[in-house]
């Protein structure tokens, strides 16, 4: 299934900034970023509990927020794309 990620964490202080990068690293692992703060993840239901967890577990849900958007297996129709950056095919190849 695909899973669009969106977070914004507070970056007022260091311990933000922090957050902030362990965040966006820990979606690296799982995704392709898409845009600032947001990543479409391909991933099983297991792999999503995991994410979902090791992400609650990085913020601070006092000042920072998470987003889960469940694309379903049958996200190709739900997804337009305009402008620069063209999309990418979720289940290609991804060279790193």
């Amino acid at each position: 299934m695909l899973v669009l990620i969106t977070y914004d964490v507070n970056t007022a202080d260091a311990a933000g900034r922090t957050r902030l990068r362990r965040v966006a690293k820990r979606c690296e692992d799982y995704g392709q970023r898409v845009q600032n703060s947001v990543f479409e993840c391909l991933l099983d239901a297991a792999q999503f509990r995991l994410l979902k967890h090791e992400l609650e577990q990085l913020i601070n849900t006092q000042c920072d927020s998470l987003r889960f958007y469940n694309l379903g297996n049958n996200y190709q129709s739900r997804i337009e794309h305009i402008g620069a950056k063209e999309s990418y095919p979720p289940e290609g190849l991804l060279m790193v």
